[in-house]
């Protein structure tokens, strides 16, 4: 399959092409600012399907609203309507509108003679098109300051500039540029799949998210102080995971790394990670040879050890029973060691080098409820 995608070098279109680059058995050429209409003809030799992305929406001025909108596809589908007429192949067309054709202002109403245009294309033709009304598009690589109030949030926050909210109640729509990505491409193959299926003119990217200017602004403050408190935001599913990425992405290379605390003393040092909100808690120690860490138990925390250097010996002894259990685990075999509530456990260093470990806690480290309690595994006699 072979697209020609107008609009390329922009938000979308440079996020669909590296999205492109990586699918084997889909080519495309690209239709930008550098190329006439005179050179169209030949760039469609072999297209199969026309994902026009191309649009203004800052304009120096309202008519050219017209010019770079619906004048600009009225005259891109004219010419692909007489290639079509030599060569009678089908070219479908995908078209990126937005939210505001469904608004009488200058823009809006641009992009719905645009939209119409498509259609007219589609129906004189006998051939399938789709319009997309898409959202707020956000992602990495949209330009802040310019017409996305998430990138130039983003670019702001991780830069300690401030931001303007006008209005924190205000809603806004947006959509996620992967997801828009995935959608052009799907489409892209059903058109090519059955070019003269005209019963369908639009089509949505989603899912959608409503949020209000306040609630992102609070959310991207919350990334930023995440790094102080190590305490992540639930950045694993859904539109916080889509927020964070984005936020991520702007991100000055000078901010790609932070320091955490570390803590240490004749034994080795202790360093946390990560916390999360409702998943416990990372962090890593090192222990020199000899040395013996825990000597505690818990009633209800659980943890997961993993030597990642060295050689441990895990002894546990039951607190009702007295029970005793002990096994040997090294960096060269990883293995996890969990702890049980009502079991006290030591880690030894029974190695010739100093020993690192990796451990889960399934819970924050609460200095005024830490549910650790001193019992060494070896009772003194």
């Amino acid at each position: 399959m072979k697209l020609l995608i107008t609009g390329a070098t922009g938000f979308v279109g440079t996020n669909l092409t590296i999205h492109l680059d990586e699918i084997d058995d889909i080519d495309y050429v690209k239709f930008t600012r550098d190329n006439t209409f005179e050179e169209l003809p030949g760039l469609l030799e072999g297209v199969d399907c026309i994902v026009h992305l191309a649009g203004v929406n800052r304009p120096k001025t309202e008519e050219d609203f017209a010019k770079g909108n619906s004048e600009f596809t009225n005259k891109l589908l004219n010419w692909v309507s007489n290639t079509l007429a030599a060569s009678a192949k089908p070219i479908p067309v995908i078209y990126s509108s937005s939210i505001q054709a469904e608004c009488n202002n200058p823009y809006g109403l641009s992009k719905r003679a645009a939209e119409q245009s498509v259609i007219d294309y589609g129906s004189v033709n006998n051939i399938a098109v789709r319009v997309y009304r898409l959202a707020n598009v956000f992602g990495k690589w949209c330009r802040p300051n310019y017409n996305s109030m998430v990138a130039t949030f983003c670019h702001n926050v991780c830069r300690d500039l401030p931001i303007q909210v006008n209005d924190e109640a205000a809603e806004v729509q947006l959509v996620y540029i992967d997801d828009v990505c995935a959608e052009i491409i799907s489409m892209a193959r059903t058109l090519c799949a059955d070019p003269n299926k005209t019963d369908v003119n639009y089509a949505e990217a989603a899912p959608v998210y409503r949020k209000t200017v306040g609630q992102i602004a609070m959310q991207l403050e919350a990334f930023k102080n995440s790094r102080d408190s190590l305490i992540s935001e639930r950045v694993g599913d859904g539109f916080t995971r889509k927020l964070y990425s984005t936020y991520i992405s702007y991100l000055p290379t000078d901010s790609f790394s932070y320091r955490v605390p570390q803590h240490g003393d004749e034994r080795g040092v202790f360093v946390e990670m990560l916390k999360t909100k409702d998943s416990g808690q990372f962090s890593f120690f090192t222990a020199h040879p000899g040395i013996t860490r825990g000597g505690h138990y818990h009633h209800t925390k659980n943890e997961k050890f993993l030597v990642i250097k060295g050689k441990a010996r895990f002894e546990f002894r039951h607190m009702v029973t007295d029970e005793h259990y002990e096994l040997i685990t090294n960096g060269d075999n990883p293995e996890i060691v969990e702890t049980a509530p009502g079991w006290s456990h030591d880690i030894t260093n029974i190695g010739n080098e100093e020993m690192v470990v990796m451990l889960w806690a399934n819970e924050i480290f609460d200095r005024q409820d830490p549910d650790t309690f001193a019992a060494p595994v070896k009772k003194e006699s």
